[in-house]
């Protein structure tokens, strides 16, 4: 499915239109500073720890000497993000090559932890035909309502244009992070019929003051 410069669900937006200033449109791209990189994943990276390079400033995209690349003769990438909260996810731009290691088709899961390329055969919450992007400017709008309480999220690059393997130079995830709530239970040691052997109490009388 081409989708130009469409709106529609599923189509991408060209940021160029909104006019924003790079400065304000950077922080829009801030989420990859809410992501738990000590439990990042990226499944069938060529070079280990390369996966996570991809998650960093909108302002720094264009470095080139930062990319993900596929194992040879496989085209699939796959992203396991846990955030550090609960983040409502906006948008997502997918900056590629200028040939065909470029991703044509990008499907997203919400909420499934240590995903493998076995859970992807499942549903996907929402699924992007891609255009090539070699600057990073178009957007990828998400249905916000799907997304909008996401604590982890899987990225599955399933195509590409053709070549054996998948190149990506940047990931730019657009949302709101607000911090988890943990409803953590808090232990504490209340005894049914307190044992007197476990509790040596010194047998001292509270003073009491009365006011007359």
């Amino acid at each position: 499915m081409a989708h130009g410069h469409g709106h529609g669900a599923g189509g991408c937006c060209c940021g160029a239109e909104r006019e924003e200033p790079p400065e304000r449109r950077g922080l829009a791209w801030g989420l990859y500073l809410r992501i738990d990189r000590q439990r990042l994943q990226c499944l069938n990276e060529r070079r280990e720890g390369s996966g996570a390079l991809v998650f960093r400033a909108w302002e720094e995209r264009g470095d080139r000497s930062q990319f993900v690349e596929s194992d040879d003769d496989e085209v699939e990438l796959l992203f396991n993000i846990p955030f550090t909260g609960n983040v409502k996810l906006k948008g997502i731009i997918v900056m590629g090559e200028d040939d065909d290691t470029h991703p044509s088709e990008m499907r997203l899961f919400k909420n499934i932890p240590h995903m493998s390329f076995d859970d992807t055969a499942r549903e996907p919450d929402q699924m992007f035909s891609l255009n090539r992007d070699l600057t990073g400017e178009l957007e990828y709008p998400t249905k916000i309502a799907r997304f909008s309480n996401v604590y982890h999220l899987s990225i599955h690059i399933s195509k590409n244009f053709g070549a054996e393997t998948t190149k990506i130079f940047y990931i730019g995830l657009k949302g709101e992070w607000t911090e988890a709530y943990r409803h953590e239970v808090t232990i504490c040691n209340y005894e049914a019929s307190a044992n007197p052997a476990d509790h040596k109490i010194d047998q001292i009388m509270p003073e009491t003051h009365f006011i007359s």
